[in-house]
């Protein structure tokens, strides 16, 4: 979270920040180790920012995202990108994760907001991860496709 957080803040790429506070704690023993699953986070939320943004958006009452503050916005990808990616974590564990995340580092209405938030977004998830397995299948089918038609050219 603090790696999405900063890198919004300043402006920054988040993957690139969190790679190169990971390859300074190597050479570094008072560094803070970055946990490899904590990459994966960043990277899966950078590339899929726009797609986790619309999803949020389109759950959220009377508020605008970049109306939210930064840190309920950084928990918020986190939690859904979670939700909708990272099939080894359990929807409870990530919107749990998320709400005391916010407890801890926002204000006092946010924990229940990103609850509900998150709540919803727990119902369309299968969903959304259903369609996107099929996108990624057609797509697949199609590339192989493609590459056989082109190598039938070649012959």
């Amino acid at each position: 979270m603090d790696f999405l957080f900063e890198a919004e803040a300043r402006d920054v790429d988040p993957v690139g920040l969190a790679q190169e506070r990971a390859a300074a704690a190597v050479g570094d023993p008072t560094a803070a180790p970055v946990n490899p699953y904590t990459l994966l986070v960043v990277q899966g939320v950078a590339e899929n920012l726009d797609r986790l943004d619309d999803v949020i958006s389109s759950h959220l009452r009377e508020w605008r995202l970049d109306r939210l503050p930064a840190v309920d916005r950084a928990v918020l990808r986190i939690a859904v990108w979670e939700l909708l990616h990272a099939s080894d974590v359990p929807p409870v564990v990530a919107v749990d994760e998320a709400v005391e995340l916010t407890k801890q580092l926002s204000n006092d209405e946010s924990p229940a907001y990103v609850n509900g938030v998150l709540g919803q977004v727990v119902l369309v998830a299968e969903q959304v991860r259903a369609a996107a397995a099929a996108v990624s299948s057609r797509d697949a089918e199609h590339a192989a496709s493609r590459a056989a038609e082109d190598r039938a050219r070649e012959d």
